[in-house]
């Protein structure tokens, strides 16, 4: 564990009529700063508690989420299709995706509320936090690392956090909205996912889980010193506290447990890495590949994807010769050529999809398939990557137990909040938030099965 960062627990307030105690309170102990929780002291105010509860039990029904960013966008003339619900008239991209209509649901007319700023809005795909392009603007937690924080320790990898193209860009962000640099080599993945380290290494690894663990010890003995000197209401409160706390050291004795035990063995091949950044659809595959393996032997339950179209050069396809890169393409300018070149390799997006729906639901589990228990989130930042518009974002939704076969039209003009469908993934997984970032509800029109 590192020791220069804070930590800090989910906490309710009290009300309290004396005068606040300064929220300015920490806990030290061996280099960790701990925020404290929220006391009587502090809060004259009442507010209501958040339930932080774990809501998964042991040996549930995995559920899984797989978010995918393709940060140049699509066609809208190309991938919305012509009219709604369960009955519309697919587009040309969709018709790449007609074997699996049944099971997807395609949205219109939705984006992230004040989310605006071009390129640097595919950072906020998975927290929608406004304004990125801001020079104050600071990102929040992203909706995979929220999940994982509730539901990670039920796996190896409470996360994986993947890019093609880019090692400086991701989807994925802490609570204190830092990024978590992406794996952009498969082959690196695949080796932490599935062959075992020595035995030196394996031993390394638990020497520092028992640092962080006496850490965490340390700390509380610092909060029963203050304990002495607060209400009986404090002290209930800083109980709880330190139940959290013991829940985050059971944790890494869960992440303890799994440097101990073997891992899974597969029978797939390393992957090999695309040598250049141009076999662009090739390292998507591979990634999809790795991600679907991944899932199927429950190393993670939450993986993200970003796809640098951006850093892209020219594209190489394996039916069609592209002679201009890939963002250049974007501005086409409404170039004849430029818009077949693009349609061309937007195209190779949707037969990738596909195909990854395929590889999905040919994994059975129990009754069901892969493909039913994982929530399939793809889609874009940019409505329109041409004029930098970060509204009527395309977006695909797939599996995970959701009624599809239709496409959820909204206005184009009044876009409806997308972080809707956020919290009805939260729900999906077990998580009882009824909010996420700048929600509204749940999303309208999708129900489960």
């Amino acid at each position: 564990m590192k020791t220069n960062r804070p930590v800090s627990f989910p906490s309710s307030p009290f009300v309290a009529t004396r005068t606040p105690m300064s929220r300015r309170r920490f806990l030290q102990g061996t280099g960790v700063v701990l925020s404290l929780p929220f006391l009587e002291a502090m809060m004259p105010r009442f507010a209501k508690a958040a339930d932080t509860s774990n809501p998964l039990a042991p040996g549930a029904k995995p559920r899984r989420m797989f978010a995918i960013c393709n940060n140049l966008g699509l066609l809208g003339d190309q991938f919305f299709p012509k009219g709604a619900g369960s009955t519309y008239t697919p587009s040309p991209y969709l018709k790449h995706l007609e074997g699996h209509r049944k099971d997807f649901t395609v949205f219109s007319g939705v984006s992230h509320p004040s989310v605006d700023g071009g390129h640097p809005a595919d950072i906020c795909f998975l927290t929608c936090a406004p304004h990125p392009a801001s020079s104050s603007f600071r990102n929040t937690i992203s909706l995979d690392q929220h999940m994982a924080e509730r539901i990670g320790n039920q796996t190896r990898f409470p996360s994986i956090t993947l890019a093609v193209n880019t090692r400086a860009r991701s989807l994925s962000f802490t609570s204190t909205g830092v990024a978590i640099p992406p794996e952009d080599r498969a082959s690196d993945v695949f080796k932490q996912l599935f062959l075992q380290g020595t035995a030196d290494e394996v031993q390394a690894k638990i020497r520092e889980i028992d640092t962080g663990r006496s850490i965490l010890d340390t700390i509380v003995g610092d909060a029963k010193d203050l304990q002495r000197s607060l209400s009986s209401r404090d002290k209930e409160r800083l109980d709880q506290y330190f139940t959290s706390v013991r829940d985050l050291e059971s944790r890494l004795k869960v992440t303890r447990g799994w440097e101990q035990k073997p891992k899974p063995t597969v029978t797939a091949q390393a992957p090999v890495d695309p040598a250049s950044p141009a076999q662009f659809t090739e390292r998507v595959r591979v990634m999809f590949d790795l991600t679907r393996l991944a899932f199927e032997n429950d190393s993670t339950r939450l993986v993200t994807l970003l796809l640098s179209s951006v850093t892209t050069p020219v594209v190489e396809l394996p039916d069609f010769a592209v002679k201009d890169g890939y963002h250049d393409l974007s501005h086409h300018g409404n170039s004849p050529d430029k818009l077949t070149q693009l349609r061309a390799i937007e195209e190779w997006h949707m037969k990738l999809l596909a195909k990854l729906y395929t590889d999905l639901k040919a994994v059975k589990e129990d009754s069901e398939s892969l493909f039913d228990r994982t929530m399939v989130l793809y889609g874009s930042q940019f409505g329109s990557a041409a004029s930098h518009v970060c509204t009527n974002m395309p977006v695909l939704f797939a599996g995970g137990g959701f009624k599809h076969g239709q496409h959820l039209a909204f206005d184009t003009e009044k876009n409806y909040p997308l972080p809707n469908l956020f919290v009805s993934m939260l729900h999906r997984m077990g998580l009882p938030d009824d909010k996420f970032a700048s929600s509204t509800g749940t999303m309208r029109g999708l129900e489960l099965t």
